[in-house]
């Protein structure tokens, strides 16, 4: 929706040397300070219908890359439309403790506070993957959050939670994210915490979700605020979301996915049952679920996440194994494993390809936290590094970067078989960055070898250095 509307401006004094701060509707802002003396900053965005004179709800989004503004831009379309402010640092890292980070954030919040007229039992915390989990940990921190937003990811520590100071937690996750069924089993230890959650299904993958499931979280707030009294219950708002989810719901039944349309009704059941009567969805929840379509697709993606959570079972014990023990001889079983996750992908039913692409997902994200882990270590294994990017050329086979590290560390211990070995699979993969090629690190020997030149030759035409025959 495009809103054509002149920018109005309020003014604001700093009571440390009544330094002006001009704030604008409808556009995100950044780089505003915390304070004056600190760096610290954070981007900010008022919807249009934005005004001094009442209080609004408040979205705090955290990156843990300090990209504070690109993450913000992914919820101003959602936050326009249902008058929302959003905030977010732009100086919250990965890289810092969670003390420093929540004490980063509780500067934000008091700074956000001052400015602006904030209802204080409509504070909410979002963001996406580890932004998501830090978002999830800020109501143990922070007092008076009201709900926490997270999108690809779980809640951040489960036995910290208590249904004495309960928060309202929306998590939303793609079928293709292989944190799926993780969030399948969190939601299953909220319900038993008895502690208000709501878990939000689309067809993508680990990546920002449709806006319309931005926009339905949103609604979700709204109405758990009208339930609790903390906001006016709208009846005309309330009906038309109502009818919006019966509608969202029998058409995904009509395109023959009971999953998602059971999904709908669900969460319908959970955010209208404090505010109308829900004989409705309760009927058409329990017609779906005596369905032999909604039964045999229930049995079979419960058949198939038993079976990812084996095969993620193995993953993790056989890798640990193969890393301590460099355990060349195993690139043949991961090998294998990755021909079993091309089988799901080349499936021709569908939830048997989402099934491949968490699997294929949680594979690469499980060697990248080892390599991470060894990198980390005060001495760094190389051979255990070297053993990770040979797997990695299995399961990323395009990537390249990962055979030259195989390449450049076998010469380096002057295994030059083995670097001739990747040499030709990496010239195979497609690889014609030749400048590059000459210029890789402790290659010097095996570059002049007449096996590297003649193998060179063989895929880019031509070597820099002639072979001899003898």
């Amino acid at each position: 929706m495009k809103y054509i509307a002149a920018f109005f401006f309020i003014i604001f004094f700093w009571s440390i040397n009544a330094q002006e701060i001009t704030l604008k509707k409808g556009i995100v802002l950044d780089g505003l300070k915390v304070n004056d003396t600190l760096t610290e900053n954070f981007s900010l965005y008022l919807p249009t219908s934005f005004k001094i004179d009442k209080a609004w709800p408040v979205i705090f989004v955290f990156d843990l890359k300090g990209k504070g503004k690109q993450a913000l831009s992914m919820y101003t379309t959602a936050a326009e439309e249902y008058g929302y402010i959003i905030a977010a640092s732009n100086n919250v890292q990965d890289s810092l403790s969670i003390t420093e980070n929540v004490l980063i954030t509780n500067r934000m919040f008091n700074r956000v506070f001052s400015l602006l007229p904030i209802k204080k039992n409509r504070i909410y915390a979002s963001g996406y993957s580890e932004g998501g989990r830090f978002a999830t940990l800020v109501p143990t921190f922070i007092k008076g959050i009201t709900g926490v937003l997270s999108f690809s990811s779980t809640i951040a520590n489960e036995e910290i939670l208590s249904a004495r100071k309960p928060f309202y937690f929306i998590g939303v996750v793609g079928k293709k994210d292989y944190l799926y069924s993780e969030m399948i089993r969190t939601k299953k230890v909220l319900n038993r915490l008895k502690f208000p959650n709501q878990l939000i299904f689309h067809e993508k993958g680990r990546e920002w979700p449709p806006l319309e499931t931005i926009k339905k979280a949103l609604v979700y707030f709204d109405l758990a605020a009208m339930a609790k009294n903390t906001e006016k219950i709208d009846i005309s708002y309330v009906q038309k979301n109502y009818k919006d989810g019966m509608v969202k719901a029998a058409s995904l039944l009509t395109e023959n996915k009971p999953l998602y349309s059971e999904n709908v009704l669900s969460q319908m059941l959970v955010a209208y049952k404090p505010l109308m009567t829900i004989d409705s969805i309760k009927y058409n929840l329990k017609s779906l679920k005596r369905s032999k379509l909604y039964r045999s697709s229930y049995n079979e993606e419960s058949a198939l996440l038993l079976k990812e959570d084996f095969i993620k079972g193995e993953y993790n014990y056989y890798l640990e194994e193969d890393v301590l023990t460099y355990n060349y001889n195993n690139l043949g079983w991961w090998k294998y494993q990755t021909e079993e996750i091309s089988k799901f992908l080349n499936s021709p039913k569908a939830v048997h390809k989402q099934l491949g692409v968490r699997l294929q997902c949680y594979l690469e994200a499980l060697i990248e936290d080892n390599i991470d882990i060894v990198n980390a270590s005060t001495v760094v294994d190389e051979e255990a590094l070297n053993f990770l990017y040979m797997l990695k050329t299995i399961t990323s086979p395009s990537k390249y970067e990962n055979y030259l590290k195989v390449i450049s560390y076998s010469s380096k211990i002057e295994d030059y078989g083995t670097a001739l070995f990747y040499l030709e699979e990496l010239l195979a993969a497609g690889y014609t960055n030749k400048e590059e090629l000459y210029k890789l690190e402790h290659t010097a020997l095996f570059r002049i070898s007449p096996e590297f030149n003649e193998t060179v030759a063989k895929y880019l035409k031509e070597a820099r250095y002639d072979v001899i025959e003898e």
